[in-house]
């Protein structure tokens, strides 16, 4: 494989690592050979037209389009060639695989947290199985972190207000660099953990040794009933609401006559931001949970709402 042909070289845990390195490569490469020609013509022409050598200098200078079009063409090429190359890269983080196991990662100064679909909870560690697609759905809970695990060759920013999402799938067992990679704070340079990567077997071992209450959605319905969204969502309520039951991942038709997929980012906005994206037929009438839900809470409720997925029940 190219990887061993490069002693030096430390090869990544994923296959999206193998990817990044060979771009690296070949951005290497095609650097070096531009270098390379310029020292060449550089010197080529410092030796034969130095001072005092016998070098015919005379009617040397000519207009040439051939050279001009040539070599512009050539550039604009390899420019777009390394920039479809890089831009598909960069696209398939976000285009994760629908049997991806989702986890939800808060970052807060300083530390990372991460939360499993069965309630598991970690600090500035993340236990995954290897050969199995990982998706994040990242938040922050104050500033802008950025999350980069190099052996990985991923990195992403948290910004507050809003989800992020990529997704990786490991190669090989170990222990990995987590790493925030964006000035947080005071303490920035100690936001680091470990990611973990597990045997399927040894990670379905890991998941039973955990002290949990509930899995996410189980207690996303607890939170759900005790801040009384059931009086308006639920079966039977007297306020008129758009019902939950399916939601998750299907087009919502909106007032201005769009639509919006439901994905974890929608549902989020919908809990805080009530009045920006209002669902056709229905009457602005939910207040806003800002301030109130914080993202590990909004996590709960996000997985809950997910859980109803494949639910039915008529709009009334």
């Amino acid at each position: 494989m190219w990887k061993t042909w490069i002693p030096f070289w430390r090869p990544g845990a994923t296959p999206h690592a193998a990817d990044v390195d060979l771009l690296f490569i070949g951005l290497l490469l095609i650097s070096t050979f531009i270098v390379a020609l310029l020292f060449f013509l550089l010197l080529t022409f410092a030796v034969r037209y130095r001072a005092g050598s016998s070098a015919d200098r005379g009617d040397r200078i000519r207009k040439s389009w051939y050279w001009e079009l040539g070599w512009t063409t050539a550039t604009t090429i390899v420019f777009l060639f390394l920039f479809a190359w890089s831009a598909v890269l960069y696209l398939n983080l976000f285009d994760a695989p629908g049997a991806a196991l989702p986890i939800y990662v808060v970052a807060k100064q300083w530390m990372w947290q991460a939360q499993h679909p069965g309630g598991q909870r970690e600090i500035n560690e993340l236990h995954i199985p290897v050969h199995r697609p990982i998706r994040l759905i990242m938040a922050s809970q104050d500033v802008i972190h950025s999350f980069f695990v190099p052996a990985f060759r991923v990195k992403h920013d948290v910004v507050p207000g809003r989800y992020q999402a990529l997704w990786f799938e490991p190669s090989r067992t170990g222990v990995f660099q987590l790493l925030c990679a964006e000035f947080c704070g005071t303490d920035h340079s100690r936001m680091s953990g470990r990611i973990i990567v597990l045997e399927e077997s040894d990670y379905e071992q890991w998941l039973t040794r955990q002290d949990v209450t509930g899995s996410l959605a189980a207690e996303g319905a607890r939170l759900f009933r005790e801040l009384g969204c059931g009086g308006c969502h639920g079966v039977g309520s007297a306020v008129r609401a758009p019902p939950l039951e399916g939601v998750y991942g299907r087009p919502v038709p909106l007032q201005d006559g769009t639509f919006v997929v439901a994905d974890e980012r929608y549902i989020r906005d919908s809990i805080l931001l009530t009045r920006s994206q209002i669902v056709a037929g229905y009457d602005p009438v939910m207040p806003s949970f800002a301030g109130r839900v914080g993202e590990d809470d909004l996590i709960r409720l996000v997985a809950y709402i997910k859980s109803l997925a494949d639910e039915t029940r008529p709009a009334r």
